[in-house]
């Protein structure tokens, strides 16, 4: 396996000499021969997220809007705002992913996990589809526009998005391990804190009955982020099991520093959306959720809590009225968690992968 500032070598798409013994299996750098086959993967936590995933699919121009199109000129002027706002962000990083994933697959060797990041990229295909509809069933077209070239003008979504794209510019440009393990954690970041103060929102709306449709879609979107959030949380943890030595001090601090980064980050925007100005969502509930969830993250990736003194969620209705059909999506509880669909029972897994000997 490379050092933790070596050059990674992309896995072979046609593989004579790997092998289909599971024990041989590795993440990355493993010698597989790319032959997906479920009953015999090295990851068990994978086959059962990527039936979850498969098991989630949904079409976006499905749902009606009729009734946000009428409503939306009544919004206050604050609302209207942090909608379009909002939306920008969300387009922009959701349709950056798709290809990103693809980079951070040509690396990673199980074929099972491999998978789950195909299945995620299709998913993040049908957000940047829901967001499109979203705004043109419920938009003028000189709005839609609009939205789609924010990221160009609005300095604050700017330094956002650099902040993620930097680092996956960097890895493409520079494949070593430590930049490998930079962008796995843009990406558990994006999904785990970023967006959060955007979905706050939507579901606040949700709570005084405005804008229902954006507020279904919204929670479509989420409970498939919980399972990108839970795939890279075992994809952080099982490299960090069979990679201890990539894991320096240096590398587990610069961690620590990208979630403070991605907190700042999310507590400023979510700030510079809402104004203070939102029902529900004050800037200091924001801040204290948003730490929260950086504590929250922090924990599933055995890094140290960034907040000790943030220990209770500010904001508890959020899980209840995020969640679809009553179906639990927290993928982040220290215990087995079970999810049933069509008679069968699927287990996601405990949160820390088995270690490489077992």
């Amino acid at each position: 396996m490379p050092g933790i500032n070596d050059l990674m070598v992309q896995k072979r798409l046609f593989n004579p000499d790997g092998t289909r013994e599971r024990v041989k299996q590795r993440l990355v750098g493993g010698p597989s021969t790319n032959l997906l086959e479920f009953d015999n993967c090295r990851y068990d936590w994978a086959e059962a997220l990527y039936k979850k995933m498969r098991s989630f699919f949904w079409i976006p121009d499905e749902l009606p809007l009729g009734d946000d199109k009428k409503q939306y000129p009544t919004l206050t002027p604050y609302e209207q705002d942090a909608y379009k706002k909002t939306l920008s962000f969300l387009i922009f990083l959701d349709s950056i992913q798709i290809d990103n994933l693809g980079a951070i697959a040509s690396y990673i060797t199980a074929p099972e996990v491999t998978a789950c990041l195909k299945a995620q990229a299709f998913f993040e295909t049908i957000h940047a589809q829901s967001y499109d509809y979203l705004l043109t069933s419920v938009v003028d077209h000189m709005t839609r526009d609009a939205v789609y070239d924010l990221w160009k003008d609005d300095t604050h979504l700017l330094t956002r998005n650099k902040f993620v794209t930097d680092l996956y510019e960097k890895f493409i440009q520079e494949p070593s391990p430590e930049n490998f393990i930079k962008s796995c954690m843009a990406d558990f970041l994006l999904e785990g804190i970023y967006f959060y103060s955007g979905f706050a929102f939507f579901y606040t709306l949700g709570r005084q009955d405005k804008m229902g449709g954006t507020v279904s879609m919204i929670r479509l979107i989420q409970r498939d982020e919980n399972t990108h959030l839970a795939l890279f949380t075992h994809i952080i943890r099982t490299l960090r099991d069979e990679n201890p030595e990539w894991f320096t001090d240096d590398v587990i601090k610069d961690m620590e520093e990208m979630v403070k980064t991605a907190v700042t980050h999310e507590i400023s925007w979510g700030k510079y959306v809402t104004r203070n100005q939102i029902l529900g969502l004050s800037d200091q509930a924001i801040e204290m959720y948003i730490k929260y969830l950086g504590n929250l993250r922090s924990e599933a990736i055995d890094l140290r809590d960034p907040y000790p003194e943030q220990k209770t969620h500010p904001l508890s209705w959020i899980e209840s009225y995020s969640s679809m059909n009553l179906t639990k999506t927290d993928f982040f509880e220290r215990r087995v968690t079970n999810y049933q669909k069509t008679g069968k029972n699927f287990n996601i897994g405990r949160l820390r992968p088995p270690s490489f000997d077992e």
